[in-house]
């Protein structure tokens, strides 16, 4: 999955040309550029390869979500509803734009379970996101006929999916906005990033505005820009774009050895008859960034994970116990502990999620993922294949 696995020198000739020319910010300074806005570039060419209206790069994921948030109006005494099963950004993105993050069960394709939803709405609800975890999607359809029944915004998170699609169209861009992070180990990189896409016009202008301290970006002179609203410093460096450019440009070639890594272990795996795989709803075709089984129960679960590390099978993840991406080891969310003062509104729709999530733990308390390689040769793939069907059937 990590696109750094491609680094070579299409990364450096982008990358090159910022350097030579010694311009690192994204605005002004005009005159000395030769030429080259590279974030404005990887902005096209996201918005070109998701086939949307608009694209908006930004420093990171986080910050995708916050400024998309933000852009469809959502701030405080807002709710969010959000899975169980993400990275701790999600919740820590709905909190900083003074909405208030609501947990919400997972099902078999381990993203929101759409029954879940619309048990979990209220007046308060302004947008569901749904997060498509280890590169497969959420039943987005289902979802978004209840967002277009409630009139809530549809917020895709696909921060780990970049790639795949549902319904013929690339994941990010069912929804009214969809998010990316271009992060070190992402299937594209660019060391630090992110990026938002939307086919509104109003949501692209209000994040061009949000993500530079509320810059309207309008004639030549920086300082002569007005502020039409508020805002924040989220700016993608165009150092960090100019390495994303290349690295978008590889996507379809790394998303072919994904798909032909992922398939080879999935077919061996096949082979144990209590291994099942998540579904992957209807018309979705996944990344194929990570390869999720299910295990039985979950000690088998956590006995399999065991077995695993110790085969030699690395990057396999037991995310029941994980501290980043799973809601029971999410204490400072749940008691909360925050520096900042939290607004009473979201103290109050915090305590909703000091619950039991019983679907999500039985889901989630026997899966194990696989992160797919695309440095692998076809000698390695199959020696881990091996691998993993000896471990796994060690403790089956």
């Amino acid at each position: 999955m990590p696109g750094f696995e491609l680094f070579g020198a299409e990364e450096k000739k982008e990358v090159q040309d910022v350097l030579d020319n010694g311009v690192l910010m994204r605005y002004g300074f005009d005159g000395n550029r030769n030429g080259h806005h590279k974030a404005l570039e990887l902005e096209r060419d996201l918005a070109a390869r998701m086939q949307t209206e608009y694209a908006q790069v930004v420093s990171s994921g986080t910050a995708a979500l916050t400024v998309a948030l933000a852009s469809a109006g959502i701030g405080s005494g807002d709710e969010v509803i959000m899975p169980t099963f993400t990275f701790v950004a999600s919740f820590e993105a709905i909190l900083s734009v003074g909405a208030t993050p609501i947990l919400c069960d997972i099902d078999d394709t381990l993203t929101l379970d759409p029954k879940a939803v619309k048990a979990a709405i209220t007046t308060k609800t302004k947008a569901v996101m749904p997060v498509h975890m280890c590169g497969s999607m959420a039943d987005l359809k289902a979802l978004k006929a209840i967002c277009n029944e409630h009139n809530l915004v549809l917020l895709e998170d696909a921060c780990q999916a970049i790639g795949g699609t549902y319904d013929g169209k690339p994941l990010g861009s069912y929804g009214d906005l969809g998010c990316f992070s271009f992060d070190y180990v992402k299937t594209v990189t660019c060391g630090e990033g992110g990026g938002l896409i939307t086919n509104s016009k109003i949501y692209a202008e209000n994040a061009d505005k949000y993500q530079d301290h509320g810059h309207d970006h309008i004639g030549n002179d920086r300082g002569a820009e007005t502020h039409p609203f508020l805002g924040y410093n989220y700016r993608l460096s165009e150092l960090n774009a100019a390495v994303g450019i290349a690295q978008l440009r590889k996507l379809d070639q790394t998303l072919t050895i994904q798909e032909k890594n992922y398939t080879v272990l999935r077919n061996a795996l096949s082979s144990i008859p209590q291994i099942s795989f998540r579904r992957v709803p209807e018309t979705g075709v996944e990344s194929y960034a990570f390869l999720s089984i299910f295990l039985p129960n979950e000690d088998l679960a956590r006995k399999g994970h065991k077995a695993l590390g110790e085969h030699g099978v690395d990057a396999c993840f037991y995310w029941f116990d994980n501290n980043w991406h799973y809601y029971k080891k999410w204490d400072h969310l749940l008691e909360p502990k925050s520096l900042n003062r939290l607004s009473q509104e979201q103290k109050t729709g915090l305590q909703k999620n000091n619950q039991s999530f019983d679907s999500s733990d039985a889901w989630m308390g026997k899966t194990i993922s696989c992160l797919i390689k695309v440095g692998w040769s076809e000698i390695e793939v199959k020696e881990r294949a091996s691998k993993m069907i000896e471990a796994l059937q060690s403790i089956l």
